[in-house]
């Protein structure tokens, strides 16, 4: 192998790379907007839900509630009129609608069992079901504390205290950012290393290689450092410019070592892309491996739901996956702040599995060739 011919290669790689705007787009939007979205959209949680209230009752009590309903849980709420209730929900500028009955003070007062009328846009299916709740419990704490003229807390025999690590505030944003940069950093590095070789063959370029003195090994060594080059920088970017610098989210460990993991998925991901490029004869047959590959290593990576969750035999299976070790070191590293003594044995784990997968594509690709 001669490291002349590989740089060579490279450098055409990156060129033809330049010249798709679509897989340049795809980076960009995944490295940038996506990151973005994923750690401002919670549909999960409450977050300035709109609310209107109908106030027929014009009392102390009516307007307390209706002071009850502040940010970030839910927007000040809208005073309107009962003819108004039926077309904002129509609408959909409003997600809740309390209506407060005449003579509700009174009647509580005297003993008896008012009833207040909520209505919920149940098309936003998340907020409906969580904000359902929260509406009654703000309710209730206030009908309750009116009632006992103060501010009564019952006291419990044991008390605890919390101390949240890591996330203090409980702020799911900054998971949600970083979650989306380890995610995406599987999917492009396989995309773009696919994309790559299918290229070559559906424009008849890959001919043209195998009768210039360069062998397999060069073609597929090139194709993994240009396209790796390509999702390193992206991560680097995002990282310290999309995740630190526009959204603000504290990253706890060193980013240099976080980066030397990635180099070391991003390896391991460009080889199984070549691996699948070299058994899918067009860019469809890939996207469809692309799939079948993609959410088994996403879903039971750990990413999503914890692997001690999962049966045994799988989390046992998962262990040949790179990302099951990247997401482990990337969550020790950035959320944590863990060293690299801490992370040596998933950094070997990715080191073990991107010779494998290079040596079990180096040899499918060039069987594709013959």
């Amino acid at each position: 192998m001669r490291l002349s011919n590989v740089l060579h290669l490279g450098v055409k790689e990156l060129r033809s790379l330049s010249r798709d705007p679509l897989l340049f787009a795809l980076i960009l939007f995944a490295f940038t907007v996506s990151v973005y979205t994923a750690a401002t959209a919670m549909p999960e949680t409450l977050h300035e839900v709109p609310i209107a209230i109908v106030d027929e009752d014009q009392s102390p009590l009516s307007g307390r509630i209706a002071g009850a309903f502040y940010p970030p849980y839910f927007q000040p709420p809208t005073l309107i009129a009962h003819s108004e209730m039926d077309p904002r929900l129509d609408a959909g500028l409003d997600t809740f609608a309390l209506v407060i009955p005449p003579e509700f003070q009174r009647d509580l007062l005297a003993g008896r069992r008012p009833q207040l009328q909520l209505n919920v846009d149940a098309t936003r299916v998340s907020q409906a079901f969580t904000g359902s709740g929260y509406v009654q419990a703000i309710v209730s704490g206030e009908v309750e504390e009116f009632l006992r003229r103060h501010r009564a807390g019952a006291a419990a025999p044991v008390e605890l205290a919390l101390r949240n690590r890591f996330n203090p505030a409980l702020r799911q944003g900054w998971f949600g950012a970083i979650a989306e940069v380890v995610s995406n950093v599987t999917m492009i590095a396989i995309i773009l290393a696919g994309a790559a070789l299918i290229r070559e063959r559906e424009h008849g370029t890959i001919e043209h290689l195998l009768v210039m003195p360069v062998t397999p090994a060069e073609i597929m060594v090139s194709k993994i450092w240009a396209m790796g080059l390509v999702v390193f920088v992206a991560v680097a970017f995002s990282l310290t410019v999309v995740v630190e610098g526009w959204l603000g989210v504290p990253v706890a460990g060193s980013i240099g070592l976080f980066l030397l993991g990635a180099a070391l998925h991003i390896f391991a991901c460009t080889t199984l892309g070549i691996f699948l490029a070299t058994v899918a004869r067009s860019m469809p047959q890939f996207g469809l491996l692309l799939i079948l590959t993609m959410l088994p290593m996403q879903t039971l990576s750990g990413g999503m739901t914890p692997r001690e969750s999962m049966p045994e035999l799988v989390q046992q299976l998962m262990l040949v996956a790179p990302t099951t070790h990247y997401i482990a070191l990337s969550e020790a590293i950035l959320f944590r702040g863990a060293e690299f003594s801490m992370v040596w044995p998933q950094l070997l784990a990715l080191v073990v599995i991107g010779v494998a997968l290079f040596l079990l594509s180096l040899g499918q690709f060039r069987k594709s060739l013959a």
